[in-house]
């Protein structure tokens, strides 16, 4: 896996791409979820593996903070986040030392995070999600595209983090004082 890290042009090609595509897909599909879900019922495929079902979410993953107050929820979920996705897009675009794996990563964050963070300021402080996967009773919540960014992005941090700590050889070690 190569680690070296990205020209700044290079890695501004890459964030661009990245989340101008995830933005883009997730906003296509949520439009054709409103236009052939709202209102339908649940449609259920491959045995009730996976089922399209229209939601709105006005909370965060799995709904969490939906109980909050609107004023605490656009606080938290509009000022707040919008302010973290912007520093996390400037930290990616500007991050000397991140490779591309890196950039990868952080940019399907970004990319899965705006526009979840668009719908919030377009839709009234509600996402649109409308997948759900499961084996019985045994189920996902129900999300959309910008979450599997989401959760792509983060599965890729973590392997990078764990890859880059096996990585380091046992002699980089710090010795003890003494």
């Amino acid at each position: 896996m190569n680690i070296e890290p990205l020209p700044f042009i290079r890695r501004m090609g890459v964030t661009l791409s990245v989340v101008i595509a995830s933005v883009a897909c997730d906003q296509v599909t949520k439009e054709m979820a409103i236009k052939e879900l709202r209102g339908e019922p649940m449609r259920s495929y491959l045995g009730d593996t996976f089922r399209l079902q229209f939601a709105e979410n006005r909370g965060a993953f799995l709904s969490l903070g939906a109980s909050l107050s609107e004023e605490h929820r656009t606080i938290l979920f509009s000022v707040l986040v919008g302010i973290f996705l912007v520093a996390m897009l400037i930290y990616t675009l500007v991050g000397k030392s991140l490779a591309f794996w890196h950039v990868m990563a952080l940019a399907l964050l970004v990319g899965g995070g705006l526009s979840n963070w668009w719908d919030r300021v377009s839709r009234d402080g509600r996402v649109v999600d409308f997948m759900n996967m499961g084996i019985g009773s045994l189920r996902t919540g129900i999300f959309n595209v910008a979450d599997l960014g989401i959760m792509a992005g983060a599965f890729m941090m973590l392997v990078l983090g764990w890859y880059e700590k096996k990585a380091v050889p046992p002699s980089s070690a710090v010795p003890p004082p003494g």
